[in-house]
């Protein structure tokens, strides 16, 4: 039986596509919906079709239909539209599993706020791996306080446009917890010219965007005489898709709630 029904935003692209083929290899899922925006070469395709595999699901622009047919609908597109359909989401009451990244405050409250109507999986990352490095962040930090500088670095495609990465920001942001700092305070995101000598404080980024990197991270703690190197390297996006299929596992039998991966996990 297929009681899981996903419906996918974003479905012309790379992650649209690879969410739609892990759907329709999942035993206990089943694709009710595939949808982009307007202006998308994929409008009138086949869905299984894309990804080489048998689908009667159509992708089409009305984004509000496709997610009244579903269960749970799995969204990586931009913050804009992902608040739209959000809404939808809202007023059909289905769940949704949220992989965008780039939401400022009044997105992010408006992601809380929905959260009272309807379940919602809100993560940077949907990877099972990344958010086991995330527990590890958290342990590593609370031991290597004093006399450790961190820095974190991540790369991704040419076509990401947000930086630091959602996963990097959530890095600095469970480091800083773990430490009692405020990130907004001590995270550095550039460096240029004479920038005087490091604080011992402060959690620095850096960002490589190039090619068809899919998305690597990696976190050093620096020491004297010594570095500890904490990371996490994708070669796809599946990893995404089958963490987010597993997001939207978790949330069937809930009504509400904001969670992450780290509740679907059992990590807290």
């Amino acid at each position: 039986m297929h009681g899981l029904r996903i419906a996918v935003a974003g479905a012309g692209g790379r992650m649209g596509q690879m969410l739609i083929e892990a759907t329709l290899r999942d035993a206990q899922a089943r694709l009710v919906g595939a949808f982009d925006c307007a202006d998308s070469p994929a409008l009138g395709r086949n869905a299984g079709e894309m990804v080489g595999l048998p689908s009667s699901v159509v992708v089409d622009s009305d984004a509000e239909a496709a997610i009244s047919r579903a269960s749970c609908l799995i969204d990586f597109t931009r913050p804009e539209g992902t608040l739209q359909h959000l809404e939808f989401c809202r007023r059909h009451g289905v769940a949704i599993v949220i992989g965008t990244t780039g939401f400022d405050g009044a997105g992010k409250k408006a992601i809380s706020r929905a959260a009272s109507d309807i379940p919602i999986v809100f993560a940077p990352n949907m990877s099972v791996g990344v958010n086991v490095v995330l527990r590890l962040l958290e342990t590593a930090a609370h031991i290597l306080h004093d006399g450790y500088d961190v820095e974190i670095v991540e790369a991704h495609h040419r076509h990401k446009v947000d930086a630091p990465s959602g996963t990097a920001l959530r890095m600095g942001e469970v480091i800083a917890q773990a430490l009692a700092r405020d990130l907004g305070q001590c995270a550095v995101y550039a460096r240029q010219g004479v920038t005087g000598e490091r604080s011992p404080t402060s959690i620095g980024f850096a960002t490589v965007r190039g090619g068809d990197i899919v998305g690597d991270h990696n976190v050093m703690f620096c020491g004297l005489g010594e570095r500890v190197e904490i990371g996490h390297k994708a070669s796809s996006r599946l990893p995404y898709a089958l963490g987010s299929l597993r997001a939207a596992r978790f949330l069937a039998d809930r009504t509400a709630g904001l969670f992450d991966m780290q509740d679907v996990l059992g990590l807290r």
